[in-house]
């Protein structure tokens, strides 16, 4: 028997309520496939330990987590904590600490979940966006002078190297070439951003020639909103810088149903350290302790996270399971249900349960 060490980090908001969700799904899953096991050490770090500390996390943090195989992440995000501090102090050293340089977020119209778009249902919408996860224009580089000054200057600096752009255009080749159509979509802005991003769009057709079964083509980020709301079907694979893809991928979800179906992995691919699956939903504080957050996301994360820790079967079985709920109408009020997040839950571990899984 296979087992895992996983580091959970509810922190934020309803992260708690979707981080229990999940695990109760990932114990079901254990007990029905009985070939792994996960053991779960639960951290307490987010805005309430900063509210305590004057820190997101204690600053051997990153080093206690080196140890497990993989994070499974809830929310960060406070209303009376600024977001730069939530970001910087949790979600963003873990990612860059550990070199999770490949922000993979997969998007599908799920069986009865509505989609806002016309015409379109399951089937018609199934991409998966890599987004650049270690530089681009969330490097931290940059800063600010003459503070509350007329001439007072920030600047933000985007910083794309050679190596990080190859690195993941090689990432986002390979997968699309993983995937029945073969097709990959480059997003940029290269007329606009005339250096950094022009290179992103040299290095493309360089790496283009590596896999050359491989069907690729470009678009400007302002194009590429154009395409995915009138011609979903023309995508598959989808490959963007930090911001572009971090932004392409909420419209994703939404157009999917909700971001609340929206699922992350942040994979370092080469294993050095461990990788953290989280959904991209965010903390919504407006919904916290209400009883109605979507585990969805979670679970379909949590399938992100047994893949990647080679448990293919499971993650399947746990999608069938999700799938198989959202079908019979067992949904949150997001995606125009009207069941709790826990309702949803015990659905999807009965389907678990189930023979025909």
């Amino acid at each position: 028997m296979n087992t895992y060490r996983i580091a959970a980090i509810p922190a934020d908001g309803i992260g708690p309520e979707v981080i229990s969700a999940g695990l109760q799904a990932l114990e079901t899953l254990e007990k029905r496939d009985g070939g792994f096991k996960l053991d779960v050490t639960s951290f307490d770090w987010g805005s309430d330990h900063y509210r305590r500390t004057g820190k997101m996390m204690p600053e051997d943090g990153p080093e206690r987590l080196k140890a497990y195989d993989a994070i499974f992440f809830g929310a960060v995000g406070a209303p009376d904590v600024p977001d730069h501090i939530t970001l910087w102090g949790l979600r963003l050293p873990i990612c860059q600490g550990f070199d999770q340089y490949a922000n993979v977020r997969p998007t599908r119209i799920l069986p009865g979940v509505p989609s806002p778009l016309a015409n379109v249902g399951p089937g018609d919408l199934d991409w998966v966006i890599v987004r650049e996860n270690s530089e681009g224009e969330y490097a931290g580089h940059g800063g600010r002078a003459h503070r509350g000054l007329p001439e007072e200057v920030a600047t933000e600096v985007a910083i794309f190297t050679r190596v990080g752009v190859t690195r993941i255009m090689r990432y986002a080749f390979k997968l699309a070439q993983s995937r029945p159509r073969k097709l990959l979509t480059v997003v940029t802005k290269s007329n606009a951003q005339r250096f950094g991003l022009v290179m992103w769009d040299e290095i493309a057709a360089e790496v283009s020639k590596e896999f050359p079964d491989v069907t690729w083509d470009k678009m400007l980020v302002d194009a590429m909103t154009v395409r995915m709301t009138l011609n979903p079907k023309s995508l598959d694979t989808i490959v963007a810088t930090n911001l572009h893809a971090d932004i392409l991928s909420d419209l994703a979800g939404a157009l999917a149903g909700s971001l609340g179906v929206a699922p992350t992995a942040n994979i370092d691919p080469e294993r050095r350290y461990p990788s953290m699956f989280e959904p991209i939903h965010g903390s919504a504080f407006d919904i916290t302790g209400k009883g109605i957050a979507n585990p969805i996301a979670t679970f379909w994360t949590a399938a992100q996270m047994l893949e990647h820790l080679g448990e293919p079967k499971a993650a399947e079985r746990l999608m069938a399971a999700v799938e198989a709920v959202a079908a019979k109408g067992i949904r949150t009020p997001d995606i125009g249900g009207t069941a709790t997040t826990q309702q949803v839950t015990d659905a999807v571990c009965e389907e678990i349960r189930g023979a025909n899984i």
